[in-house]
């Protein structure tokens, strides 16, 4: 560091080491998560939205922090991911503003920086709540400025920040009552927390020590609940390896597979018996899996796709084979069940995510610019994606409407009240209207014990979660969380029930849980294979 300040290149270096850093908690921030449901991403969104910033930095040459911000910036706006990415990219774009022409900064500096951040990131949501990420930014730059009254040093500045953004994250349960009630911190804030103190780490010349240890979390206060019990996972991108094959063997244990499977990979689904198993995982790395696996018998049926190459076979596949239209639509999915289900009319460009892989504002914006049309409709289908979606608006010339969806049910509701004979703007309205008629119920497994909306919930036990929002039921078995679910929703007054049925539930499974939702609700009932991971069912009722 030179005496008149840090320089580009020790911007560069801080927020290497604050992301590889981040990288080593992702997995426990992404288990910080008010439902105990097993797809938390928000660690897995701050770690790839930063990857995606240090390597957009990584390729200028340029030493001036002003010229190193900007690209940060840039990358991070690009690479964004999830509601905690793009957040990131607004406080890197303040950032930004606040190094603007400087070619080294100080303590002074890099505060003064700091409050621009969070003046950014709160401008660039919504709706704001405290509790939060902006909290915790707005917290640390506050402390910042008051720090550099006492020493303008950029170590002594930053020592400030961090300790400040940790005591913050500490507070998040007290300013909201669903993380209170959880137990848990907030996780954006946790990430921020610990991306802070990975550049800190740097600055104080710990690198080399950094590689043994990991970060120390901030958790709630232990009479909230009880600790979450985090397994570490690797840090996948989105796509990577698709690996499926057959393990035929003698006393399997599903559970132990299981258990050790996660450790290497994700969309992890193991369903079978003791002497014969199916296995399915995400990974970067499948050979791992195939040796694993191979220790534990014999292993047949096997294949291994790159899904990078068969996503982008497939968009090449749908653009190709698209007509040119007037309005092009672009909806969000993950699961074989939706993908066919949104691509059958063959005017629909489907890109690939959803929980746990959430796509960036990159892969957005290629979609976008590949529309056969220059007035696109977006689909998010998903409540942490809508964030990046309107990032895209801004950086295409092409119009863009980006209708709320929240879930995929209120996705398909959008698109079955899409209209060629209107223009864009009635079509917004109209599928904007079409998805509040929608009630969506969500099953899953707790992933860890706790207490919400007074429902005392045990590890591995079915929960029910309607409209993305509140945790309505619980029972042992999937089929019993659906109906004690779709009571309290209100099913004997729809006019349909509509149940898609997951990867880790057989068509049989499904249709059972129909004929028991038409016998006590009287209510008609579709059931649809929608392939999805995490979630057995995902009910929507209309």
């Amino acid at each position: 560091m030179k005496s008149n300040g840090a320089d580009g290149q020790t911007l560069k270096d801080m927020f290497s080491s604050g992301t590889l850093w981040l990288e080593k908690s992702a997995s426990d921030i992404n288990a910080i998560n008010v439902f105990p449901v097993p797809d938390g991403d928000t660690g897995t969104n701050m770690v790839l939205t930063m990857r995606s910033a240090v390597e957009e930095a990584a390729r200028i040459s340029d030493s001036d922090a002003s010229s190193v911000a900007k690209s940060l910036a840039h990358g991070a706006l690009m690479g964004a991911r999830g509601n905690s990415g793009v957040i990131l990219s607004q406080f890197w774009r303040g950032l930004a503003k606040g190094l603007e022409g400087k070619t080294h900064f100080n303590g002074a500096d890099f505060a003064r920086a700091l409050g621009e951040a969070s003046q950014t990131a709160y401008k660039g949501i919504a709706n704001p709540f405290e509790g939060t990420i902006l909290t915790v930014l707005k917290d640390a730059s506050e402390t910042a400025l008051t720090a550099v009254k006492d020493d303008d040093a950029l170590v002594p500045v930053l020592e400030a920040t961090v300790k400040s953004a940790e005591d913050s994250v500490a507070r998040t349960p007290g300013l909201l009552p669903a993380l209170r009630e959880a137990g848990v911190v907030d996780a954006g804030g946790q990430g921020l927390y610990i991306l802070l103190d990975g550049a800190l780490q740097f600055l104080k010349g710990e690198s080399e020590n950094m590689q043994y240890r990991k970060p120390r979390l901030v958790v709630a206060q232990p009479e909230a609940t009880p600790r979450i019990t985090h397994m570490p996972t690797r840090m996948d991108t989105p796509h990577g390896y698709c690996t499926n094959f057959i393990l035929a063997g003698e006393r399997l244990n599903l559970s132990r597979i299981e258990k050790d499977l996660k450790k290497k990979g994700q969309s992890l689904i193991v369903t079978g018996d003791d002497s014969l198993a199916r296995i399915h995982i995400h990974s970067f790395r499948p050979g791992d899996i195939i040796e694993y696996a191979s220790r534990l018998g014999t292993l047949h049926q096997i294949t291994i796709n790159n899904m990078d190459d068969q996503y982008a076979e497939f968009v090449k596949m749908q653009n190709e084979r698209m007509p040119s239209v007037d309005i092009a639509t672009i909806t969000v999915a993950t699961g074989e069940g939706f993908f066919e289900l949104f691509n059958s009319p063959g005017s629909i460009i489907v890109v690939h995510g959803g929980q746990t892989m959430n796509p960036s504002v990159r892969e957005l914006l290629r979609a976008v610019e590949s529309a056969p049309s220059d007035n696109v409709i977006l689909l998010p289908n998903n409540k942490n994606i809508v964030s990046a979606a309107t990032q895209v608006q801004s950086l295409t010339s092409k119009t863009v409407k980006v209708i709320p969806t929240m879930n995929i049910p209120q996705g398909i509701a959008a698109c079955l009240a899409l209209n060629y004979d209107m223009d864009l703007e009635q079509n917004a309205q109209a599928m904007e209207e079409a998805l509040h008629r929608v009630t969506t119920i969500d099953i899953t497994r707790a992933v860890r014990k706790t207490r919400l909306n007074s429902l005392e919930i045990r590890k591995g036990q079915f929960i029910a979660i309607m409209n993305n929002e509140d945790l309505i039921a619980t029972a042992d078995r999937p089929g019993d969380a659906v109906l004690e679910a779709l009571g309290k929703a209100g099913a004997e007054r729809a006019d349909i029930a509509t149940v898609y049925f997951g990867a880790e539930i057989t068509e049989a499974e499904a249709q059972e849980t129909a004929r028991q939702i038409r016998d006590r609700y009287g209510t008609d009932v579709e059931v649809v294979y929608g392939g999805q991971s995490h979630y057995c069912y995902i009910i929507s009722l209309e």
